[in-house]
This record gives structure tokens, C-alpha cells and sequence, in this order.
């Protein structure tokens, strides 16, 4: 799960919703240096990462992109699932997508200065460019792609990954349609449990 489900996944807490965001960027026991509730997002968002990584669907899902992504595979899997959500919001939100996003830019921008040096830098970024809002078409999809090629390690595949999302996209979204549930279950037992 990319930016856009980790947030809607998190609930209503802001702490919960910060730390489940900024979680790729704490590694290791640094979660500990998080008030409570922050800490339990970082680990909700290890969680999320656990469970959708493990599941037979994602799995079969990277195996369309990992002859030219490999370990990065797993990524592309990402960005596309909030595709799905952003694209079919109105299944899984009765508030407005655009609404919803420039909440969740309000609220980064709150807390900007909690968040990792590095975060610090990509939120603006995120914002700018509109990621979120960007997540609803492919087309939008190639845009982070070309931009995370040139930006990170992420290999600058975005042609194969494309044309890949093309041509398994009706397979994919049903198969999401079927996972996300579960995953929204899941974690709703993972905050209820605490």
C-alpha cells in the first residue's frame, strides 16, 4: 500500500494517521522515540506492509512486473492499489476524493515538522504535484513512475509497467476488490485490539 491507503487506513487519530504515513521512513527500534500513538501507526504501518505483502493476490500481482522490477516489483504493486482506490473512492468513502486529499495536505503540512528529514523534503513534493489527486489515472500512474525512476532506485521501467497495468487492469481490480476488504478488516482488528 502506497501513500494514499496507509492514511485512509489509519482511522481518525492524527498521531495513528502520522505515524502509519512516515512509516518507510523510521526503520529499525527509532519507532520508540515516537509518543504512543505515533509509534502505533509506525507499527500499524509495518503491519499493513506484513499483511499485503504475504497475501496470495499481491503476490501474484508483483509476478506481472517483476521481470523488470524484481525486488522493486512490490512498489509498483503499491502505487497501482492506490490507484484503485482513488479511481473507485466512492466505494470505500462517502466524503468527496478531492475533499478527503486536500484534507490529508492540510494535515501533513500541520505536521511537517514531526516527520523525518526526508519526509520533510518529499511532502512538498507530494502536494505540488499532487500525487494523491494524481493517483486516479494511468496516466497519472506514468507520471510518478517517470518521476520516481529519475528521483530514487526505482528502475525507469515505466513503459513495461504501464502497458503491463493495461493489460491485466481488469484482473487486477477485481482481484482488489477482493483483497482490500480483508486488508480493511484486518486493520480495523489491529486498532480495536489495543
Amino acid at each position: 500500500m502506497n501513500f494514499l491507503a496507509h492514511i485512509y487506513l489509519s482511522g481518525i487519530n492524527d498521531e495513528i494517521k502520522l505515524g502509519n504515513f512516515i512509516g518507510d521512513y523510521v526503520k529499525g527500534n527509532a519507532y520508540n522515540n515516537y509518543p504512543p500513538l505515533v509509534r502505533k501507526g509506525l507499527l500499524l504501518h509495518r503491519k499493513i506492509d506484513y499483511f499485503t505483502d504475504s497475501h496470495a493476490i499481491v503476490r501474484h500481482h508483483k509476478s506481472f512486473f517483476y521481470d523488470k522490477y524484481h525486488k522493486y516489483a512490490g512498489i509498483i504493486i503499491d502505487i497501482i492499489y492506490d490507484h484503485y482506490l482513488a479511481h473507485y473512492w466512492h466505494m470505500y468513502s462517502e466524503v468527496d476524493f478531492n475533499t478527503y486529499v486536500a484534507g490529508v495536505y492540510e494535515f501533513l503540512m500541520d505536521n511537517i515538522d514531526k516527520m523525518p528529514p526526508e519526509m520533510q523534503k518529499t511532502v512538498p513534493n507530494i502536494i505540488h504535484n499532487d500525487w494523491l489527486g494524481t493517483y486516479r489515472s494511468i496516466e497519472g500512474i506514468e507520471t510518478i513512475l517517470k518521476g520516481m525512476s529519475k528521483g530514487t532506485s526505482l528502475p525507469a521501467e515505466y513503459i513495461f509497467a504501464i502497458s503491463n497495468l493495461r493489460k491485466y487492469y481488469d484482473e487486477m481490480k477485481l482481484e482488489f476488490f477482493n483483497y482490500f476488504p480483508q486488508l480493511i478488516e484486518y486493520v480495523n482488528n489491529e486498532l480495536e485490539s489495543e
